[in-house]
């Protein structure tokens, strides 16, 4: 018997705009990543395999160094590009002077500071991480990065675009009703690292700060945008790999 043909065009969609590993996307699985939020997380468990291979091979600070140059391979410095210009953001204190401050290419304090506070915290989560039993360093890398995702994927379904750019292309397509779809696909993350719940606090990061950053964009921007999509993704990745870590520790 014949079954129904499995659409991955979301996913193929995914791949192609949150990494760079080559795939074949053509505008309709642009259009259908748009569609489809649960799309996020399933990419993040791709990244995140991918990123905790290190952790496997190696120990200790060659370990964590390993996890960074994969994450710089498998997915760029794209979205640092949201932490930069949010950075900038939220150095203005004149709220119609920020979205000008968006728009410009030149690069300010907040944005060096911004970004240089992520790679450092990056750095120093992954240091902490390393020194974990293999085992628990992978499923907390993993559940770090679906959370990530997860992430952004409740900035399309909570938030509402500030105006028609990148991040309005998730967000008129997605309601808040649609986030089902990513917390369904995320829910296997949560016990990467059972019994203990640190990949459950890994994957909770995401989400957390992604309603935080929407909360602070309808204030300071009128909205989200794609900066903030790609800000979320870069502060609950960093965040997912402390509280896991520390939960871990705790429990």
């Amino acid at each position: 018997m014949g079954g129904y043909p499995v659409d991955l065009s979301p996913l193929r969609g995914g791949i192609a705009f949150l990494t760079r590993l080559p795939v074949d996307a053509d505008e309709q699985a642009w259009r259908r990543f748009q569609e489809v939020p649960a799309a996020f997380p399933a990419v993040g468990y791709l990244v995140g395999a991918i990123a905790a291979v290190p952790f496997f091979l190696l120990d200790g600070e060659p370990a964590a160094a390993a996890y960074l140059l994969a994450l710089l391979a498998v997915v760029g410095i794209a979205h640092l590009d949201g932490v930069a210009d949010l950075g900038d953001a939220a150095a203005v204190h004149a709220g119609e002077r920020r979205h000008e401050v968006l728009k410009d290419t030149t690069v300010g304090v907040g944005a060096v500071v911004a970004v240089a506070a992520v790679i450092a915290w990056l750095i120093l989560g992954a240091v902490a991480v390393a020194r974990l039993p293999p085992l628990a360093a992978v499923g907390i890398v993993v559940a770090a990065e679906v959370g990530a995702k997860l992430g952004m994927a409740t900035v399309a379904c909570l938030g509402t675009a500030s105006h028609d750019g990148l991040g309005a292309s998730f967000t008129r397509s997605a309601e808040p009703a649609l986030l089902a779809g990513p917390l369904l696909v995320a829910l296997p993350a949560v016990i990467l690292a059972w019994p203990s719940p640190a990949a459950l606090f890994a994957v909770l990061a995401g989400p957390a700060v992604a309603v935080g950053m929407v909360r602070w964009a309808d204030r300071a921007l009128g909205g989200v945008n794609g900066d903030v999509f790609g800000a979320v993704n870069e502060l609950g990745r960093v965040l997912g790999l402390y509280l896991g870590v520390i939960a871990w520790t705790l429990f």
